[in-house]
C-alpha cells in the first residue's frame, strides 16, 4: 500500500509541475500579446532547436560520465579488495570521484575546441 501511495504522489508531483509550467507560460504569452509584442517571440522552429543542441556533444558527455562511473567501480572494488577503505565508502567515494573527474576533462575538452 505504501509503495502505490509513493508511485501516486511521485506521478501527481510530476504531471504538478508540468501543469504549473505550461499555465504560466500561456499566461505569459497571452499578456505579451495583449500589450502588443510580436508574434515571432514565441518562434521555436526546428532551425534555432537544432542550433541548441548539439548530440555529439551530448554523447561525448554522457560516454564519458558513464566511463567514469565504470572506473569509479573498479577502483572502489580494488580499494575494498585490498581493505584501504571499506565496503560502500570505497564504492560510493570512487564513483562521485571518477564521475566528476569525468566531467572536469569533458569541460576542459569542449573549452579547448571552440
Amino acid at each position: 500500500m505504501g509503495v502505490l501511495i509513493g508511485f501516486i504522489a511521485a506521478f501527481a508531483t510530476i504531471f504538478g509541475i508540468f501543469y504549473v509550467f505550461y499555465v504560466t507560460r500561456n499566461k505569459e504569452r497571452l499578456a505579451l500579446i495583449d500589450k502588443g509584442a510580436d508574434a515571432s517571440l514565441f518562434d521555436t522552429g526546428k532551425e534555432k532547436s537544432k542550433s541548441m543542441i548539439s548530440w555529439n556533444k551530448v554523447t561525448l558527455k554522457v560516454g564519458m560520465f558513464f566511463m567514469g562511473i565504470a572506473l569509479g567501480i573498479i577502483a572502489g572494488a580494488i580499494l575494498d579488495y585490498n581493505n584501504v577503505l571499506y565496503g560502500g565508502a570505497a564504492y560510493t567515494s570512487m564513483i562521485f570521484f571518477f564521475g566528476g573527474l569525468s566531467l572536469v576533462i569533458y569541460y576542459l575538452i569542449e573549452r579547448k575546441s571552440f
